[in-house]
Protein backbone atom coordinates (compact mmCIF):
# COMPACT_ATOMS: atom_id res chain seq x y z
CA UNK A 1 0.00 0.00 0.00
CA UNK A 2 2.77 2.42 1.07
CA UNK A 3 4.32 1.78 -1.82
CA UNK A 4 1.91 2.81 -4.28
CA UNK A 5 1.46 5.75 -2.53
CA UNK A 6 4.86 6.58 -2.42
CA UNK A 7 5.45 5.89 -6.21
CA UNK A 8 2.66 8.73 -7.06
CA UNK A 9 4.37 11.25 -4.48
CA UNK A 10 7.99 10.33 -6.29
CA UNK A 11 6.02 10.87 -9.54
CA UNK A 12 4.27 14.16 -8.19
CA UNK A 13 7.83 15.77 -7.27
CA UNK A 14 9.54 14.86 -10.53
CA UNK A 15 6.48 16.54 -12.13
CA UNK A 16 7.28 19.39 -10.05
CA UNK A 17 10.68 19.71 -11.14
CA UNK A 18 9.41 19.57 -14.81
CA UNK A 19 7.37 22.16 -14.28
CA UNK A 20 9.48 24.46 -12.42
CA UNK A 21 12.88 23.63 -15.09
CA UNK A 22 9.73 25.71 -17.76
CA UNK A 23 9.76 28.98 -15.24
CA UNK A 24 12.04 31.22 -16.88
CA UNK A 25 14.91 32.57 -14.70
CA UNK A 26 17.40 35.68 -15.31
CA UNK A 27 19.86 32.83 -17.14
CA UNK A 28 19.59 30.97 -20.26
CA UNK A 29 18.78 27.65 -20.19
CA UNK A 30 17.62 24.63 -22.79
CA UNK A 31 14.77 23.93 -20.19
CA UNK A 32 13.02 26.72 -20.89
CA UNK A 33 12.18 25.82 -24.55
CA UNK A 34 10.60 22.18 -23.71
CA UNK A 35 7.56 23.48 -24.19
CA UNK A 36 7.75 24.83 -27.15
CA UNK A 37 6.73 23.02 -30.33
CA UNK A 38 7.74 23.81 -34.24
CA UNK A 39 5.10 22.97 -37.28
CA UNK A 40 7.66 20.05 -38.73
CA UNK A 41 5.99 19.41 -42.39
CA UNK A 42 2.19 19.79 -40.64
CA UNK A 43 3.22 17.85 -37.27
CA UNK A 44 3.98 20.44 -33.85
CA UNK A 45 7.27 18.45 -32.77
CA UNK A 46 9.14 19.40 -29.71
CA UNK A 47 11.63 22.43 -29.97
CA UNK A 48 14.36 19.56 -28.91
CA UNK A 49 13.69 17.30 -32.30
CA UNK A 50 14.39 19.80 -34.66
CA UNK A 51 17.98 21.36 -33.69
CA UNK A 52 20.35 21.69 -30.98
CA UNK A 53 19.69 23.90 -28.02
CA UNK A 54 22.97 24.85 -26.57
CA UNK A 55 23.70 27.70 -24.12
CA UNK A 56 27.66 29.39 -24.46
CA UNK A 57 26.73 31.73 -22.18
CA UNK A 58 25.01 32.53 -19.45
CA UNK A 59 22.74 35.04 -20.93
CA UNK A 60 22.32 33.54 -24.54
CA UNK A 61 20.65 30.46 -26.66
CA UNK A 62 22.09 29.04 -29.83
CA UNK A 63 19.39 27.38 -31.42
CA UNK A 64 21.09 25.54 -34.72
CA UNK A 65 18.24 23.46 -37.07
CA UNK A 66 19.12 20.51 -38.32
CA UNK A 67 16.70 21.21 -41.16
CA UNK A 68 18.00 25.16 -42.28
CA UNK A 69 14.50 25.42 -43.89
CA UNK A 70 12.77 25.24 -40.50
CA UNK A 71 14.81 28.78 -39.08
CA UNK A 72 11.30 30.73 -39.83
CA UNK A 73 8.68 27.90 -38.28
CA UNK A 74 11.39 28.00 -34.88
CA UNK A 75 11.35 31.59 -34.67
CA UNK A 76 7.21 31.95 -35.32
CA UNK A 77 7.30 29.10 -32.79
CA UNK A 78 9.57 30.79 -30.25
CA UNK A 79 7.65 34.40 -30.50
CA UNK A 80 4.21 32.51 -30.07
CA UNK A 81 5.33 30.58 -26.84
CA UNK A 82 4.88 33.58 -24.84
CA UNK A 83 8.15 33.20 -23.64
CA UNK A 84 8.89 36.91 -23.97
CA UNK A 85 12.09 36.25 -25.89
CA UNK A 86 13.09 37.98 -29.65
CA UNK A 87 15.09 35.11 -31.53
CA UNK A 88 17.34 36.54 -34.22
CA UNK A 89 19.09 34.16 -37.06
CA UNK A 90 22.16 34.40 -39.26
CA UNK A 91 19.97 31.81 -41.84
CA UNK A 92 22.27 29.32 -39.87
CA UNK A 93 21.60 29.06 -36.03
CA UNK A 94 19.09 31.42 -34.13
CA UNK A 95 20.70 33.16 -31.32
CA UNK A 96 18.50 34.28 -28.51
CA UNK A 97 19.62 36.62 -25.92
CA UNK A 98 17.83 36.15 -21.99
CA UNK A 99 17.11 39.37 -21.12
CA UNK A 100 17.44 39.99 -17.33
CA UNK A 101 14.44 40.01 -15.30
CA UNK A 102 12.50 43.31 -13.70
CA UNK A 103 12.19 43.44 -9.94
CA UNK A 104 7.83 43.33 -10.79
CA UNK A 105 8.47 40.40 -13.16
CA UNK A 106 10.81 38.64 -10.53
CA UNK A 107 7.76 38.82 -7.99
CA UNK A 108 5.26 37.56 -10.39
CA UNK A 109 7.56 34.64 -11.11
CA UNK A 110 8.15 33.67 -7.11
CA UNK A 111 4.40 34.00 -7.10
CA UNK A 112 3.62 31.60 -9.67
CA UNK A 113 6.25 29.37 -8.36
CA UNK A 114 4.60 29.35 -5.10
CA UNK A 115 1.09 28.79 -6.19
CA UNK A 116 2.47 26.22 -8.03
CA UNK A 117 4.26 24.21 -5.25
CA UNK A 118 1.32 24.22 -3.32
CA UNK A 119 -0.81 22.63 -6.00
CA UNK A 120 1.70 20.04 -5.83
CA UNK A 121 1.44 20.07 -1.87
CA UNK A 122 -2.16 19.23 -2.03
CA UNK A 123 -1.50 16.49 -4.39
CA UNK A 124 0.42 14.75 -2.08
CA UNK A 125 -2.08 15.47 0.50
CA UNK A 126 -4.94 13.95 -1.61
CA UNK A 127 -2.35 10.98 -2.41
CA UNK A 128 -1.97 10.48 1.45
CA UNK A 129 -6.18 10.92 1.71
CA UNK A 130 -6.28 8.33 -0.95
CA UNK A 131 -3.99 5.83 0.97
CA UNK A 132 -6.02 6.28 4.26
CA UNK A 133 -9.00 5.77 2.83
CA UNK A 134 -7.80 2.31 1.03
CA UNK A 135 -6.65 1.30 4.59
CA UNK A 136 -9.43 2.06 6.18
CA UNK A 137 -11.36 -0.19 3.87
CA UNK A 138 -9.18 -2.85 4.04
CA UNK A 139 -9.54 -2.63 7.73
CA UNK A 140 -13.15 -2.86 7.63
CA UNK A 141 -12.95 -5.93 4.87
CA UNK A 142 -10.54 -7.51 7.56
CA UNK A 143 -7.51 -7.61 5.56
CA UNK A 144 -5.44 -5.84 8.25
CA UNK A 145 -5.84 -5.28 11.91
CA UNK A 146 -6.43 -1.74 13.78
CA UNK A 147 -2.89 -1.82 15.04
CA UNK A 148 -1.43 -2.70 11.28
CA UNK A 149 -4.09 0.30 9.89
CA UNK A 150 -2.33 2.32 12.70
CA UNK A 151 1.13 1.68 11.63
CA UNK A 152 0.29 1.93 8.25
CA UNK A 153 -1.41 5.03 8.67
CA UNK A 154 1.54 6.87 10.66
CA UNK A 155 4.02 5.49 7.54
CA UNK A 156 2.10 7.09 5.16
CA UNK A 157 1.84 10.50 7.19
CA UNK A 158 5.86 10.19 7.34
CA UNK A 159 5.64 9.81 3.76
CA UNK A 160 3.86 12.50 3.09
CA UNK A 161 5.73 14.95 5.66
CA UNK A 162 9.02 13.72 3.61
CA UNK A 163 7.25 14.74 0.27
CA UNK A 164 5.59 17.96 0.60
CA UNK A 165 9.55 18.81 2.82
CA UNK A 166 11.14 18.22 -0.90
CA UNK A 167 8.24 20.41 -2.57
CA UNK A 168 9.42 22.79 -0.18
CA UNK A 169 13.53 22.45 -0.41
CA UNK A 170 12.52 22.36 -4.07
CA UNK A 171 10.42 25.56 -3.75
CA UNK A 172 12.98 27.39 -1.79
CA UNK A 173 15.65 26.54 -4.48
CA UNK A 174 13.75 28.08 -7.66
CA UNK A 175 12.28 31.00 -5.40
CA UNK A 176 16.41 31.85 -4.46
CA UNK A 177 17.49 31.07 -8.50
CA UNK A 178 14.82 33.39 -9.50
CA UNK A 179 15.34 36.36 -7.34
CA UNK A 180 19.34 36.27 -7.92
Amino acid sequence: MAATSESRMEKTVNSLKEEYSSIRTGRASASIFDKVRVDYYGTPTPLNQVGTISVPEARLVVISPFDKSLISAIEKSIQSADLGLNPNNDGKVIRINIPPLTAERRKELVKQAKSVAENYRTTIRNIRRDGNDDLKKQQKAGEITEDELKIETDKLQKLTDKYIEEINKIYESKEKEILD
